[in-house]
């Protein structure tokens, strides 16, 4: 045109007016970008974990067919003892020795160790179970339930102990469907603990229908396609056979976090053991009824999980310790903890951005931002299908989803949140106390 820039592009006068409005288009054009960016890291991270983790669910499944074809049978004459820790369970401890001597394994005892309860859970069981010779009623002074549960193991001499939690309602063949799994054949070394599968009993709400999602999504089906690679990374304390040997090889229980379980399979996993799962050794736990207990709850595991990650942060990518420290401890760090710290981040900006759009104040399609996080809802539901395909669970549950995605997710969040920050700022937390209220069927 023949026209100098200097015409065409004349300078503007600088002044906070303009330079508000400059910081403003560019704050929502990163607002925009981000939000973007975090569906995008978001989807495609869950779709690969879900493709994976389903793979190895599959093949996990295909090898327990096969091993279990070849099944010999256990040796004759192996003893099993199952250590009870109770503190404050008078409701439940009966009604679950009851059902621990319905169980069908012939060489079973029951050690029951009450940790200093305030109610009459010690006076109560042992009245209830004096003579019999089975069952073994002990006390000792309140120290916690990896007090009580070392405790147990030092009464008994057992070459296997289940460990369960007081509350917990087991099916009759579970102890021998634990078993079995110790000596399927094909196992490079010996096999230290094998996981139990955890139901929820007590659907009694919408706060335990949404747990009993989680456990058939999240944990069950965690635990099946983490076996096939032995880097199952908690031994739940509702179930669980431990070969005793391994565990004094380990140092028993420790005090040192609140998730005792967790932290004793990945010492187990540093002894070389391997830690199996067994999708058949069924157990019914009272999960908690309200959102204040549910919070207490999940905000104990939460911190003890992270307890453990710190603790054994040196096995992170070491070769020696295999896929517990190339798979099972960089799991946790990614979709334990950083990737639930940033979606809370996504879901805000979410709103933020559909709000700013709709008053026109950022270019943004709401329809494009929607339906990123339509996307992202519905690979959380694609991954629950196929972990309720797995588990045989019956589909109708997962309407339950919807309201959970809304509600739950946010009290995870809150958890989570509050567990990183004491943890970062060097809190003890203490167990607490749940409150039982004896709801538990087996179905």
């Amino acid at each position: 045109m023949g026209v100098p820039e200097s015409d065409l592009m004349p300078p503007i006068k600088r002044s906070w007016k303009n330079d508000l409005n400059f910081y403003f288009a560019s704050a929502s054009y990163w607002i925009g970008q981000i939000v973007y960016s975090l569906f995008l890291i978001g989807i495609i991270l869950s779709i690969g974990r879900m493709i994976f983790m389903a793979i190895l669910a599959y093949l996990q499944t295909r090898q327990e067919k096969r091993l279990l074809a070849n099944f010999k049978g256990i040796p004759d004459g192996l003893t099993v003892s199952v250590i009870v820790p109770a503190y404050n369970e008078e409701v439940n401890a009966v009604r679950t020795i009851e059902s621990l001597l319905q169980q069908d394994y012939k060489y079973l005892n029951i050690v029951f160790v009450d940790d200093g309860s305030k109610d009459s859970t010690f006076e109560t069981v042992k009245k209830a179970f004096e003579g019999n010779p089975k069952v073994k009623v002990l006390t000792k002074p309140n120290g916690g339930k990896a007090s009580a549960l070392n405790f147990g193991i030092a009464k008994t001499d057992a070459e296997f102990v289940v460990c369960i939690d007081a509350d917990t309602q087991l099916k009759t063949d579970a102890v021998t469907q634990l078993m079995n799994t110790f000596y399927l054949q094909g196992k490079p070394k010996e096999v230290g603990a094998v996981a139990g599968n955890v139901k929820v009993g007590n659907e009694i709400n919408m706060i335990t229908k949404w747990q009993s999602i989680e456990y058939i999504t999240s944990q069950n089906f965690d635990r099946r396609a983490f076996s096939l690679l032995n880097c199952i990374t908690v031994v739940p304390g509702a179930i669980g056979c431990f070969r005793r040997k391994a565990i004094l090889e380990a140092g028993g229980f420790t005090t040192d976090t609140l998730a005792e379980d967790c932290d004793l399979t990945m010492r187990l996993h540093k002894e070389g053991y391997i830690i199996e799962n067994c999708n058949e050794a069924i157990s019914y736990t009272e999960a908690p009824e309200t959102i204040g207990q549910f919070l207490k709850q999940r905000f104990r595991w939460s911190f003890g999980i992270l307890q453990s990650f710190w603790k054994h942060r040196d096995a992170i990518f070491r070769k020696r310790y295999k896929n517990f420290g190339r798979i099972a401890l960089p799991n946790i760090m990614l979709y334990q903890i950083l990737l639930p710290f940033l979606a809370p981040l996504a879901d805000l900006l979410l709103v933020v951005s559909l709000i700013l759009s709709g008053l026109g104040l950022i270019v943004a399609d709401p329809v494009h931002i929607i339906a990123y996080y339509l996307i992202f809802s519905l690979v959380d539901i694609a991954g629950a299908a196929l972990a309720f395909a797995f588990e045989k669970e019956d589909f109708k549950k997962l309407i339950w989803m919807i309201p959970q995605r809304l509600v739950y997710r946010q009290l995870m969040y809150y958890i989570l949140f509050k567990s990183i920050n004491k943890a970062v700022k060097g809190e003890i937390q203490g167990w607490g106390v749940l409150k039982r209220t004896g709801n538990v069927t087996t179905n």
